[in-house]
């Protein structure tokens, strides 16, 4: 018996989230966080206390101010890496603390 109607599995997820589009920005909202400590390796998430997420602005609490200081220079080029790790353009500014 033949299935007339069957395709790939990452099609059919892809099918699912064009459909609910809410839950693909949720989706890509954690990946943004995760990609913090993927994006930039352990050396950085040594000094990372706290990371999260609230309107379309990424909040980072470190606990070396050389760190900080450095990472504020870069924040652009952090803003493009985190948004191609999570697939979307969800984040549009980073907090350091």
């Amino acid at each position: 018996m033949q299935k007339k109607n069957s395709q790939p599995f990452s099609k059919a997820m892809s099918d699912f989230f064009n459909v609910n589009s809410g839950l693909k920005m949720k989706l890509a909202e954690y990946r943004a966080v995760n990609g913090w400590h993927e994006v930039l390796g352990e050396g950085v998430s040594k000094y990372t206390r706290n990371v999260y997420y609230r309107r379309n602005i990424l909040y980072v609490q470190l606990s070396s101010a050389v760190l900080r200081a450095e990472l504020l220079m870069n924040k652009e080029g952090l803003i493009k890496k985190i948004n191609e790790y999570a697939d979307a353009p969800v984040v549009k500014d980073i907090v350091l603390r």
